[in-house]
């Protein structure tokens, strides 16, 4: 039998290897500086076929993010897989998935990502915009086996984390619209009707449901592309990619929980 910290070791190194075999896309690797002044490396692929942009990489606790635009269904992902408290009784690690709606200026489009290259890969990347945190309120539970409907790609990304898939009402407003199932969705208990309901910082039983908080920060986005201008033989301006802009940016999920062991690095924000 391997120790028990060998086998962490090797679930954390086999994970991003996976999920990069499932299919042949262009890649891209930058370094970065965390928001605790540690560098990371992120790995951008681009998948013009399937139409999406995956971003991953791992904090410095062990933490792994993956991040995916899907393009076709106007969707992103956020999953967040983060190494359990053994000796207070959580499991190995802990997945969390978020799903919203992606937005026209949140990153580049896929072809666009597919033909960047690094030309200095050892130089450590700073955004040259810096975006303001958004604070999401997912309210929603997602039902893992229907949710198939809303990207191709959540039943991989998402596998880890079957009971804890969580989007907005917003979010299920605008796609019950487009003709989705709505029975995929359930809302979950909100302190604003539940009064007793703490948030899970302040929560002194670790058996008691709350509200529950995770901020995770992207730090070198390909955002959006530059054009520049220039004059043909007849005078006449035209205009052409020259470039890309790089965002930074921090989200913050507020989420309802059953209990507050289900929450335990609040405790620590």
């Amino acid at each position: 039998m391997f120790p028990l910290v060998d086998l962490r070791r090797f679930f954390w190194l086999i994970v991003p290897i996976l999920w990069c075999c499932q299919t042949s896309l262009s890649e891209l690797r930058v370094r970065v500086r965390l928001e605790d002044g540690q560098i990371a490396e992120e790995t951008l692929q681009a998948d013009s076929e399937r139409d999406c942009i995956t971003l991953e990489f791992r904090k410095t606790d062990g933490t792994f993010v993956t991040y995916l635009a899907d393009f076709k269904q106007s969707v992103k992902i956020f999953r967040v897989l983060i190494l359990g408290e053994l000796e207070r009784g959580q499991s190995q690690f802990q997945a969390l998935c978020f799903i919203t709606q992606l937005q026209s200026n949140e990153i580049i489009p896929s072809e666009s990502m597919a033909k960047l290259r690094q030309k200095n890969p050892h130089t450590v990347r700073q955004a040259e915009e810096m975006r303001k945190i958004e604070n999401l309120q997912m309210d929603v539970a997602v039902n893992f086996t229907k949710a198939l409907q809303l990207s191709p790609h959540v039943h991989n990304i998402c596998a880890e984390a079957k009971e804890a898939i969580y989007t907005r009402q917003d979010d299920v407003r605008a796609w019950l619209e487009k003709g989705i199932d709505g029975s995929m969705f359930e809302v979950l208990p909100q302190s604003s009707s539940l009064p007793a309901l703490p948030t899970c910082k302040v929560c002194s039983r670790e058996w008691k449901p709350c509200i529950c908080s995770y901020r995770l920060g992207l730090e070198w986005i390909p955002c959006s592309l530059k054009y520049c201008k220039n004059r043909d033989s007849s005078g006449r301006t035209t205009t052409y990619k020259c470039g890309i802009r790089s965002c930074q940016k921090s989200y913050s999920f507020h989420f309802y929980v059953t209990q507050k062991q289900l929450c335990l690095w609040d405790e620590e924000t």
